[in-house]
């Protein structure tokens, strides 16, 4: 399948080392401002609207696989030959396939409460009234690849050696924490940070995340 156009924002000077930022399910990239502002400042900052998100194609087909795809042929439009990628929760999933399938492109990889690829039991949540921001197709079709995900992605977790933060939002979060630990354990270059803040970690304790993150990147 043709890969969707994406709308992105970008932030910082293009001479900068290139982040790419993937935003959790029925948001879309303004969930990134105040993280792109902090962070451009040192990068250059990119984020892109998933597919069937924000401004970007509303195709109606959705997985986790055909958004790789989708933002693995954005960096090629960028000229973005290697990137370091932060992911929430679905965008988390999105950037772990992409490491997976193309190590070589990425730089250091944060999982911000992003789903272990183990079966997690989510509810598909109804759908709300009146217009979206998103369509909410996608919402059914990544919940139940979260719920029923490829054995090999679990399996895989050995192979990735590229430098990756889990960041866990601790008890609040409807992750469960135990498998978090595990998920970043099981990858000879992951290590686990917890900050109780739930899932919205980037949003509820903004310093916090961005301390790890820029820590992260640094060192």
């Amino acid at each position: 399948m043709t890969a969707a156009r994406l709308h992105y924002r970008s932030w910082g000077s293009p001479e900068s080392e290139p982040i790419i930022l993937l935003h959790g399910g029925a948001t879309d990239s303004s969930t990134w401002g105040g993280t792109a502002a902090i962070l451009s400042k040192t990068w250059r900052v990119y984020a892109p609207d998933l597919r069937g998100h924000g401004k970007s194609e509303w195709p109606g087909e959705y997985s986790l696989e055909l958004m790789r795809d989708d933002v693995l042929a954005l960096m090629d439009e960028l000229g973005l030959a290697r990137a370091s990628f932060v992911g929430h929760s679905m965008g988390g999933a999105v950037a772990y396939l992409i490491t997976l399938d193309r190590p070589e492109r990425v730089s250091r990889l944060v999982l911000e409460e992003a789903p272990p690829p183990v079966p997690l039991g989510l509810p598909v949540p109804a759908r709300p009234d009146g217009p979206l921001p998103y369509d909410f197709a996608v919402r059914p079709a990544i919940i139940g690849q979260l719920n029923a995900p490829d054995p090999d992605w679990w399996t895989r977790t050995e192979e990735v050696t590229t430098p990756t933060l889990v960041i866990s939002g601790g008890p609040a979060s409807h992750l469960p924490h135990r498998t978090m630990y595990e998920f970043a354990a099981r990858m000879p270059g992951g290590r686990l940070v917890t900050i109780p803040a739930g899932h919205l970690v980037h949003a509820t304790e903004p310093d916090r995340f961005l301390e790890a993150v820029a820590g992260f990147f640094d060192g």
